[in-house]
């Protein structure tokens, strides 16, 4: 029990990002019993608990419960400046909402073990990706008609995701397997559309494609990239609608692509010399352009996609769970991290 509560606390700590010295002052105790909890030399009396499971926003019970949740290798953006000390704390903020996510599913029966559509398909370069994207898009039955909603479309597909909306700034997204069997992505939630979309895309490569061990870790990334691009917008669609070689293209034509298809002017751009439809010197006129105007920047950095990229599905399965009787109130808000009035307040049964 002592090793429960101590792995427990220490998780719910990082979560909240608390020093051990911040903690103990919270609690008015010392440094040292808050260390000698998490090493699980010792337990905490009624009170103490109670001080602590508020503190921290948990229920009690939550420090008791076995941990079933282990984390596989988690991608981490190579490039991405998070601090050690940041990545764990997002590492423990993962183990929490999923262990939720999974206990709520498993209420519910419901099956949500991934099988990989893209198993045995080796993706060794940026070219191999982008047709792993076209092979996927056809098992997911998207023809060649823009993605309306990415995160519906991964969770549709038993794809786990997660945003972060308090995620320092230096964070991107990352992807992971929990347990050997469910996929989990998760983003920086303070993300425009557009990039949020690209991101969960680009985590979706490093889940799905066969990547062989010795491709340099910078290779990866852009073999990610040429998959998530591919994704939004299929090479096809580009050489239909730009051509196959074009030496001027208007910013007109790049918004109207933009607000279609949800992706950056400037992603889409470097998905054009991916595809040969323009060259890297027309590719260096337009970044002279955006570097000596700030407002065709401005302009150009807009987000024009109208569509909505949040993770609902969670929520919504709480809330089913919860009509169908088959959780408390006090279990839907431990579940959410909501308090049991804001649960009960947002609870409405209309059809009955």
């Amino acid at each position: 029990m002592k090793d429960i509560f101590a792995k427990r606390l220490k998780s719910a700590r990082f979560v909240k990002g608390y020093s051990l010295q911040k903690l103990a002052d919270m609690l008015n105790i010392s440094k040292q019993m808050i260390s000698k909890y998490e090493s699980g030399k010792s337990l905490p009396d009624s009170t103490n608990l109670i001080n602590i499971a508020k503190a921290l926003g948990q229920s009690a019970d939550y420090f008791f419960r076995p941990v079933t949740v282990e984390l596989g290798a988690i991608n981490f953006r190579k490039k991405s400046g998070l601090a050690i000390k940041n990545q764990k704390v997002v590492e423990e903020k993962i183990l929490l909402r999923v262990e939720n996510y999974l206990s709520i599913e498993s209420i519910l029966a419901i099956d949500s073990e991934f099988v990989n559509p893209l198993k045995g398909i080796c993706a060794d370069n940026i070219d191999k990706a982008a047709e792993a994207s076209d092979v996927l898009r056809k098992k997911w039955e998207l023809g060649h008609d823009p993605i309306h909603n990415v995160i519906n479309l991964l969770e549709a597909n038993r794809i786990k995701v997660i945003e972060i909306d308090d995620a320092d700034d230096k964070f991107d997204g990352l992807s992971c397997i929990i347990n050997n069997k469910f996929p989990v992505i998760v983003v920086n939630g303070n993300f425009n559309t557009e990039r949020k979309r690209f991101t969960l895309l680009h985590e979706l490569g490093h889940l799905v494609l066969n990547i062989p061990e010795n491709i340099e870790d910078k290779e990866a990334e852009r073999i990610c990239h040429a998959f998530a691009g591919n994704m939004l917008i299929p090479s096809e669609i580009l050489k239909r609608e730009f051509g196959k070689s074009r030496d001027k293209i208007t910013l007109q034509e790049l918004k109207v692509f933009q607000k279609e298809f949800g992706m950056s002017i400037q992603a889409i751009t470097y998905r054009l010399i991916e595809c040969g439809i323009i060259s890297k010197n027309s590719q260096k006129y337009f970044y002279m352009l955006l570097n000596t105007n700030p407002a065709l920047k401005k302009d150009i950095d807009d987000q024009r996609f109208c569509g909505a990229e949040k993770s609902e599905r969670f929520f919504r399965l709480i809330y089913k769970a919860l009509s169908q009787e088959l959780i408390s109130i006090g279990k839907a808000a431990s579940l959410l991290g909501e308090s049991v009035s804001s649960v009960r307040k947002n609870f409405s049964v209309v059809i009955d």
